[in-house]
């Protein structure tokens, strides 16, 4: 039986539904499996530039063979056709792999058809450690990964355990992650031949953050970004599967000099597609020592970039600094208490904000009021001081990205020598001590406005604001802090007022 080249994407898309029926949630969440959809599979091959004469295609965590079929199609559709195109694509659940013999089968009579030859090995083997094993290269490696001209990947997502077996692995071939998806991702781009392409499809929380670090570091030094798309949730992309993340499609060459790299976005697969070119510096700032990934895909926001990065100050121009909440509440346990007492402080959570500033006690929920006052736990408390405190983790129901408080003594118990905040809060503070109430109601104002939560979306594509991210960017200076603070009363604005207030201050 033949099979035309361009119908490859439909057959395995009736594949992938057939399949996805049968994937059971208890195996797709350990596995962090997520299939991709024909729209998705032929926008990602779509993307590559140079395929040569010989086709070697890496899909590691293949799946039913979408992105195989997506990239099978793609070749066959251009002049001139290769001489032979060989796929090797790792799977390890058993309820694929019917289905991805079935599509690789289609992938080989439409070569065939076009005298193409065609090779395909699936491998139902651990691509981690096969992987590794090729790339450590010792005299007794058993593996049977090879080296590539092309990758395309959907990578599994998982967190990986810093004791795990992968991560061992890993570390044994100079790669540090914390997440399966980044894993697949460097171990790819170090089975490539340099000049080989990569496509990848994966959440956007590697592009900041000091978790993934290591690994954007390790990307940014073996390969130049030569497009990336952006997603507005993986709820679209991934519309069958409930998931729930936002994510982007990158496209990268191994070895290759930085040049102009394409920004596109689009609200889902297959919807009108918004694209700027930029230079590479753009994208990522050569003196940034974090290399974060901004994604400024529009002129629009290239214009607020502009905007943001022109601000003349960093947080130690204004003596100031961000750190973490100091009490973790789990390690802590023996120590909180539901209701102050006699010998007890304040103890801040994310629920005890409202409307700017913080609210406290919040009696009758979930989360502590109180932190025991003795000696164990001085080291977890800060002076009763104004200081302005934002949330770790945002609900994605929020409007914002970035959400600021006020913590004020005098909205706390007369007497309160001390409070303690929990690890969930960031506060900035001058040298461990508090900030003068016009510069912290200033402080929180910016914070809280559409200018940072538009600009901070740029680079940060999940729900986690770390105050490495909150150091990253660039603040006004000390006059305008303090003209936006004498606009803040007993209670902040609504939102279009606070952005009134930034705007005039900073004009």
């Amino acid at each position: 039986m033949t099979i035309r080249s361009e119908d490859l994407l439909l057959e395995a898309d009736a594949t992938r539904v057939l399949t996805n029926t049968a994937l059971a949630e208890t195996t797709r969440s350990p596995l962090g499996q997520f299939m991709t959809s024909s729209v998705v599979a032929s926008f990602m091959a779509s993307m590559f530039q140079q395929l040569g004469s010989e086709v070697r295609l890496l899909d590691a965590g293949a799946g039913v063979g979408s992105l195989t079929a997506g990239a099978v199609q793609e070749v066959l559709g251009r002049k001139p056709l290769p001489t032979s195109i060989t796929v090797t694509a790792y799977e390890v659940d058993r309820v694929m792999l019917a289905g991805l013999r079935s599509v690789l089968l289609n992938c080989q009579r439409a070569a065939q058809s076009k005298g193409v030859s065609f090779t395909a090995r699936v491998l139902e083997r651990d691509f981690i450690e096969d992987a590794a094993a090729a790339l450590d290269g010792g005299m007794f490696a058993d593996s049977s990964a090879s080296r590539f001209n092309l990758a395309i990947l959907n990578p599994p997502y998982r967190k990986l355990s810093s004791k795990s077996r992968e991560r061992s692995l890993l570390r044994g071939v100079g790669i540090e992650t914390t997440n399966l998806y980044a894993a697949f991702v460097a171990l790819a781009f170090k089975l490539l031949d340099p000049g080989g392409e990569l496509v990848a499809i994966t959440p956007r929380s590697f592009c900041n953050g000091p978790y993934f670090l290591p690994f954007r570091r390790l990307l940014l030094e073996q390969a130049a970004l030569l497009r990336v798309h952006v997603f507005d949730s993986r709820k679209r992309a991934f519309r069958d599967d409930a998931v729930l993340q936002e994510n982007i499609i990158f496209h990268a060459r191994k070895g290759a000099p930085r040049g102009k790299v394409m920004l596109s976005s689009s609200a889902a697969p297959g919807e009108d597609v918004e694209q700027r070119i930029v230079p590479h510096s753009a994208v990522v700032d050569p003196k940034d020592p974090n290399a974060f990934i901004h994604l400024a895909t529009s002129n629009e926001d290239a214009i607020l970039a502009k905007r943001m990065t022109s601000l003349p100050c960093v947080l130690d121009d204004l003596a100031l600094t961000v750190s973490t909440g100091r009490v973790i509440d789990f390690r802590a346990r023996a120590f909180l208490r539901a209701s102050p007492g006699a010998r007890t402080v304040p103890l801040i959570y994310p629920t005890h904000f409202r409307d700017g500033f913080v609210a406290w006690p919040k009696l009758g929920g979930r989360k502590a009021n109180a932190l025991v006052d003795e000696g164990a736990t001085q080291a977890l408390m800060v002076p009763n001081e104004t200081y302005v405190l934002t949330k770790r983790f945002t609900s994605k129901e929020e409007r914002r990205r970035v959400v600021a408080v006020v913590c004020e003594p005098t909205r706390l118990p007369a007497g309160t020598a001390q409070v303690g905040i929990e690890n969930h809060v960031n506060y900035f503070h001058s040298c461990g001590r508090g900030l003068t109430t016009l510069v912290a109601r200033g402080l929180a104002a910016y914070l809280n406005s559409s200018l940072v939560d538009r600009y901070f979306r740029q680079f940060n594509g999940h729900t986690q604001v770390n105050a490495t991210d909150l150091r990253s960017i660039r603040y006004p200076d000390l006059a305008a802090l303090k003209a936006m603070g004498k606009r803040i009363g007993k209670a902040f604005p609504a939102q279009d007022g606070i952005d009134a207030i930034v705007d005039e201050a900073l004009a």
